[in-house]
């Protein structure tokens, strides 16, 4: 009998008789030690000099019946799918399909994808990466062990103050923040979940310090106000939606463009990652909780080809060995969650902010989330019309799969989300 065969057993084996909604959660550290030189993406890492804040790896587990689900946030830029298959390898009381993990995409912490350097080599620690997996499994068999009883409140809606905006065009990013709480019925929080479109690259990869920068305050605001475990899961941040830390009291330093000089520091994160944590609350300090809510996940392998030639090379000489087809195409995983009065869907990349409207506006419930660089995150999701149409998207453009990506994203990922 394989694993496969198994599942199911052991999914029966661990599911309560009379099917009542359960959630766990747990964290560990994934802060290296020696500290390694930090990814902003492709190219050479800088070295690090000290770090602020802790990488964490963080685990929410929810169960109603025979109805398991895993989702991990890692303070990483990203988290390809080679590794979390080894994840999911390492967590044999959910099904595969039925893990989601996926990546904060802090700029300031090693990398996870084992770039190839051009010279025969990588860029990254494989050693470091077979230890975030291992603290990955751990932080959810940990969130199994210690399901019970629990009840939730979901809440959406805009989350004002000086949080984030677009760099290529300030006013176009989403305001909006989803959020949900799972707690003991009538008791304490087990867990808050805070889904948001935001690049958190304040301090950034070239000041030699390694952080989970605005990420690390957010979650730290969350539990110290809350208790249970703090879990981020980034949204539609693509092109180029990031924190903003822009110091507005100085001149601009290019006034046409309306470009200011930014604030790279600790202080600054607290400030906005605390900010986003309070707005977060408010919103849910309004929402009504729900005592037995509906539990339902679907999954999907979606194929996506490759056209740029940068992520190819990736594809092929990394020493993560990622699956493809020998037509330059890479398959990976896509999940719809329907959780009580909330709708969430996962994005293997960084889709741009109009991809995430249209996803939001098409996803039914009262409440929509969607997990960006979640299973997979490999580059930028736009649009066929959006992509190489600006001169501020020739980056984007190049580090996409490639023009396809984003009608199939949209394509099959509505396909899953019927209901």
């Amino acid at each position: 009998m394989t694993r496969r065969d198994l599942w199911p057993l052991l999914l029966a084996a661990t599911a309560k008789a009379e099917g009542g909604f359960e959630a766990g959660a747990a964290k560990r550290s994934i802060t290296p030690d020696p500290l390694l030189p930090v990814s902003g993406g492709m190219g050479a890492p800088s070295p690090v000099k000290s770090k602020q804040g802790e990488l964490m790896a963080r685990a929410l587990v929810m169960r109603s019946g025979a109805e398991i689900v895993g989702i991990a946030s890692v303070d990483l830029i990203g988290f390809p799918a080679v590794l979390g298959d080894r994840v999911r390898a390492l967590v044999p009381r959910i099904a595969p399909d039925r893990i989601l993990i996926g990546a904060t995409h802090t700029h300031s912490a090693p990398d996870s994808y084992a770039f190839p350097d051009g010279k025969g080599g990588h860029t990254g620690s494989l050693e470091y990466m077979d230890f975030v997996v291992k603290q990955v499994a751990a932080s959810l068999n940990q969130a199994i062990d210690q399901l019970q009883a629990a009840e939730l409140r979901v809440a959406s809606g805009e989350a004002k103050g000086k949080i984030a905006y677009n760099y290529y065009a300030p006013d176009l990013y989403d305001r909006r923040v989803s959020a949900f709480e799972v707690r003991r019925p009538g008791g304490a929080s087990i867990a808050t979940l805070v889904n948001y479109a935001i690049h958190p690259e304040v301090i950034g990869s070239g000041q030699g310090i390694l952080s989970p920068d605005l990420v690390g305050p957010l979650c730290d605001t969350i539990e110290k106000r809350q208790g249970g475990v703090a879990v981020f899961m980034n949204g539609a941040q693509g092109g180029m939606v990031t924190a903003d830390n822009r110091d507005l009291e100085q001149a601009p330093r290019d006034a046409v463009k309306a470009k200011w000089k930014d604030s790279r520091t600790w202080a600054e994160c607290e400030r906005i990652g605390g900010l986003l944590a309070e707005e977060s609350l408010r919103l849910l300090g309004v929402a009504k909780w729900q005592t037995n809510p509906e539990l339902v996940c679907r999954a999907a392998r979606v194929k996506f080809p490759v056209e740029s030639e940068e992520l190819w090379q990736v594809v092929q000489h990394s020493p993560l060995r990622y699956p493809h087809g020998a037509d330059r195409t890479i398959v990976t995983q896509i999940n719809f969650l329907r959780l009580g009065n909330a709708r969430m869907l996962t994005i293997p990349g960084e889709a741009l902010p109009n991809i995430g409207f249209y996803l939001k506006r098409k996803l039914k419930g009262e409440h929509q989330f969607l997990f960006g660089l979640t299973n997979d995150a490999f580059g930028y999701i736009l649009t066929e019309v959006d992509y190489q149409s600006f001169a501020a998207y020739r980056y984007i453009s190049r580090v996409s799969l490639g023009e396809k990506t984003g009608e199939i994203l949209i394509r099959e990922g509505l396909k899953l989300a019927v209901d």
